[in-house]
Parts: structure tokens; C-alpha cells; sequence
């Protein structure tokens, strides 16, 4: 059974994320001046990192971890949707554009990151990863090594960097999209999700012999436990898709209001920017 009162103290979890957490704190702080004189502390972006790094404790580090992976595939699905779309976003909007300028201090580092970061490769990388570790043998090898599911836990934190980029990039170098490329790139990716989400709900059986023949903690059979999994990935997936395309419509809406918007050079340039963002 679940010990709720059970939280991780591994050192590589608790050790990673007090590492990360102190280089932030010592290059936005003490070291902030290599970047430029002047600048003031990022205390906005700082609340985002670290209340990101808190949701990722709570993801891998909590009792839900346990419950996640030996007894129901439901509570992984929470898992993986907190380390995805709060975690990876805030961690995203925590990083002040001039910490990351110095990474794209080379030529050949701005040509692979923009390549990287364009909508349609970040929204091929996010789907084809959160799919491809959705197989079952996979799926299952990870519940069963324990350094296979701190790597699957890792790729898909960093599949969610890649979800938000478009919408949330810290990058100058490789910036976000444009309103309108975005609502079609949140359109891409739910549709890219899809094929996932039909195979785990309309699946004849259960996929995951761990959840099959799990001691049952809840009135949930394995096969409801399954589909409720997959039910809650394409709720938690479209509730954030709607959001997201909501709030790039509304901003875009916004920029066409402005007179500098409407009409002329500027606004054309607009234009062209969300044609040609994907």
C-alpha cells in the first residue's frame, strides 16, 4: 500500500534541484554583473523558476510518485501533466532573457537552436516523445528500472520546454512565435496528440501489465484505472491547448487594436512574421 506520509530524499533528485537552484540564485545574484552593469534582480522570473522546481518536486518527489508508479496509471498521468505544462512553463518564464543570451554566443549555435525551436520541431518533438514512451514495452520498462523512469521523467520535463517555447521563449536569439502562428501550432500539436489518447482510452485491454496486476488501492478495475488515464491526458492536454490559444488570441487581438498595428509597414510586418513563423 501507499505510506502517504512518504516523500523522496534520493540525492540526486533533492541534490539536482538544489544544484539547479543555486547556480540560478548565484547568476542572478552575485554574478549578475557579468551580464550587464545595472541590472536589477529578476524577482518576478525568480518566483517562476523556483515555484517550477517546487512543482517538479511534487511530481517525482511526493507521494504521488509511489502511487504513480506501482499502483495506478491515473496518478502517473498527473504526474507527467504537472512536470509538462505548469513546471516546464514557469521554469521557461523564469529564465531572464539576458541569462540566456550567452548561450547563443556563436554562430552555429543560433543556426541549430532557431531550427530547433521552430513551432513545428518543437510541437514533432514534444508529441513523437510523450507518444513513443506511451508504447507499452517502454512504458513498462521504465516502471520497472528505476534509472529508465528518471530518464522518461527527464525527456518529457524536456519535451515540455519544448511545448512552451514558442509561446514562452527566454531566448532573443531564438524568440517566440508570432499570435497567429502560435493558435495554429496549438492546433497542431492537439491534433498530434490524438492518436495517443485513442490508443490508451479505446485499447480492447490493458496495456500495462504493472497497473494489471497492481494491488488495487481504489474501486478503479485496471482497465478503468487505463481509461481514465487516458481520459485525463486529452482533458488536461485540450484544457491547456484552449487556454493557450485563447490567450494568443486575445494578445493578437490586442496588437490589431493599436493604430501602429492596423495599419501600415509595421503591421505588415506583423503579418508576414505569423506566415511564416512555422
Amino acid at each position: 500500500m501507499i505510506d502517504w506520509r512518504h516523500w523522496h530524499n534520493e540525492p540526486f533528485l533533492v541534490g539536482g534541484l538544489v544544484v539547479v537552484a543555486w547556480l540560478y540564485a548565484i547568476f542572478t545574484g552575485p554574478l549578475r554583473p557579468w551580464f550587464g552593469a545595472g541590472l536589477p534582480y529578476p524577482a518576478r522570473e525568480a518566483r517562476r523558476f523556483f515555484v517550477a522546481l517546487l512543482l517538479f518536486y511534487l511530481a517525482v518527489g511526493s507521494p504521488l510518485d509511489q502511487a504513480g508508479e506501482r499502483f495506478l496509471f491515473t496518478a502517473h498521468m498527473v504526474q507527467h501533466q504537472i512536470m509538462i505544462y505548469p513546471a516546464a512553463l514557469l521554469f521557461l518564464l523564469g529564465l531572464p532573457k539576458w541569462l540566456v543570451a550567452p548561450i547563443a554566443g556563436h554562430a552555429a549555435v543560433v543556426r541549430i537552436g532557431r531550427f530547433l525551436t521552430r513551432p513545428l520541431i518543437c510541437g514533432a518533438i514534444f508529441a513523437l516523445t510523450y507518444s513513443v514512451w506511451h508504447v507499452p514495452a517502454l512504458y513498462d520498462w521504465a516502471l520497472q528500472d528505476k534509472t529508465v523512469h528518471i530518464f522518461e521523467h527527464l525527456m518529457f520535463f524536456s519535451a515540455g520546454l519544448f511545448l512552451w517555447w514558442p509561446f514562452a521563449s527566454p531566448a532573443a536569439a531564438w524568440p517566440a512565435a508570432g499570435k497567429g502562428a502560435q493558435m495554429l501550432y496549438i492546433f497542431f500539436v492537439t491534433v498530434a496528440m490524438t492518436p495517443a489518447f485513442a490508443f490508451i482510452v479505446f485499447s480492447n485491454s490493458v496495456l500495462y501489465p504493472t497497473y494489471e496486476f497492481a494491488p488495487r488501492i481504489t474501486s478503479l478495475t485496471p482497465m478503468d484505472d487505463q481509461v481514465l488515464g487516458g481520459a485525463l491526458m486529452k482533458i488536461g492536454g485540450m484544457a491547456v491547448a484552449l487556454t493557450a490559444f485563447a490567450w494568443s488570441f486575445l494578445s493578437w487581438s490586442r496588437e490589431e487594436r493599436r493604430p501602429h498595428n492596423s495599419t501600415g509597414p509595421r503591421g505588415a510586418d506583423s503579418a508576414q512574421s505569423n506566415k511564416n513563423s512555422l
